[in-house]
């Protein structure tokens, strides 16, 4: 006979319940495991090959879990906490996180393994007025010339497939893009490049943002920052690539590849004078190099404080009503304000305290060195008497321990 009785109520009784979702890590301790990883590479660079590879691998697998889950406050916090534990540690892991999330690899015809990237070109743009957006990438035929040009230069392998966006980017537009995000517009664009049809690119299309700040007058002088984002489709294994293991050979490869790229902007400057302007004689390009994404945008951020710093420099040798070759600048890291900076100090070169202070902010995960060497080999181009460097400066602004600057 069939039981109708209903199940009888009590402790022992189940009701249907749906699957319980796991439990996330908290953030802040997901954060601190990507530190602990990344500072346990870095601490032991001389340990067993195997053991740092497996590190590595798991460092790696850990960053792409956390991009597919969209966790950006995660990765962010993470390197934000190692900015102020190791400077090492902290280089490691952005360039980890940065290079992962503009890289995705994939499978393609044949299972053969296929990766995509999201490339930058930062540029700046001098021109009588500032650009006008209306008038960016109008022309169908100078706009896929400008991307068979990659190519043709040999800057990329003739089985790489190159794409760029059409639409030209300042620094809000790049800085609004998150590493998720990045990664999304990253299977977007590979989605369209293998589709022999139309294909809706919503990421991809939010990222096209009118540009912020661009309120030059008609005759003002326009300096602007922009870039231009493609992405190059190839087999993961494509030996184009393949940089060579030895140091030697490997130096010559970047330079090949450096070469290559100046001759490539060199050639292509009245193409892309055309792209960007229906005035294209009154438009002077400043390419800087060709990087993955945020790489490319630490380039243009950086240029971009370095000329501010100048620009800040030379106002003050305009304030002092003297002739640049009659001071001399000493620069020295400093704490400013609980912050790290450069600090320039202008002085008569008769002696006295100094005439003028500028600071640079420095990140706490830079290499000193090369800020400092890059620093003064800009001030070199503003005519002082002679650069110094020094350890610091004492309360009275006198510098210790300088040395002049000798440029490599």
């Amino acid at each position: 006979m069939p039981n109708n009785k209903r199940p009888a109520k009590g402790p022992s009784a189940q009701p249907n319940r749906k699957p319980a979702k796991p439990v996330e890590a908290d953030p802040d301790a997901l954060a601190q495991n990507l530190v602990d990883l990344a500072l346990e590479i870095t601490e032991r660079e001389s340990a067993d090959p195997a053991t740092l590879a497996a590190r590595r691998q798991d460092l790696t697998v850990l960053i792409r879990r956390l991009l597919r889950r969209k966790h950006d406050d995660v990765l962010g916090g993470a390197i934000e906490v190692a900015r102020y534990t190791d400077a090492d540690c902290c280089r490691l892991l952005r360039e980890r996180v940065e290079e992962e999330a503009a890289t995705l690899h994939v499978r393609g015809d044949n299972d053969v393994e296929m990766e995509i990237d999201a490339f930058m070109i930062p540029l700046f743009v001098h021109s009588t007025g500032g650009l006008v957006e209306t008038d960016v990438f109008r022309d169908d035929a100078d706009f896929e010339a400008l991307i068979d040009s990659f190519r043709q230069a040999g800057l990329a392998s003739p089985g790489t497939r190159i794409v760029l966006v059409r639409h030209l980017y300042d620094l809000d537009g790049v800085d609004r893009i998150r590493y998720s995000d990045l990664q999304e517009i990253l299977r977007e664009a590979y989605a369209a490049m293998r589709s022999r049809k139309l294909v809706a690119t919503p990421a991809i299309a939010a990222t096209m943002r009118p540009w912020e700040g661009s309120d030059y007058g008609p005759d003002d002088e326009a300096m602007e920052l922009r870039f231009l984002l493609g992405f190059s489709l190839k087999a993961a294994d494509d030996p184009f690539y393949d940089v060579p293991t030895d140091e030697a050979e490997g130096d010559a490869y970047f330079e090949g590849r450096m070469a290559r790229y100046r001759m490539w902007a060199g050639s292509v400057a009245p193409l892309l004078q055309r792209c960007l302007s229906s005035h294209p004689a009154g438009v002077e390009l400043n390419f800087l190099y060709q990087d993955l994404f945020y790489g490319a945008k630490e380039q243009g951020v950086g240029e971009l404080s370095m000329l501010a710093t100048l620009a800040e420099v030379n106002q003050r040798l305009d304030e002092q009503q003297r002739a640049p070759d009659r001071i001399k600048a000493v620069v020295a890291p400093v704490e400013a304000n609980g912050e790290a900076v450069l600090r320039i100090n202008l002085y008569p070169l008769d002696g006295g305290a100094p005439l003028a202070t500028v600071d640079k902010p420095l990140d706490l995960a830079a290499h000193l060195e090369a800020e400092l060497e890059d620093l003064c080999d800009a001030l070199g181009t503003v005519g002082l008497d002679g650069i110094l460097l020094a350890r610091g400066f004492d309360a009275a602004g006198e510098p210790e321990s300088a040395e002049p600057y000798l440029s490599a």
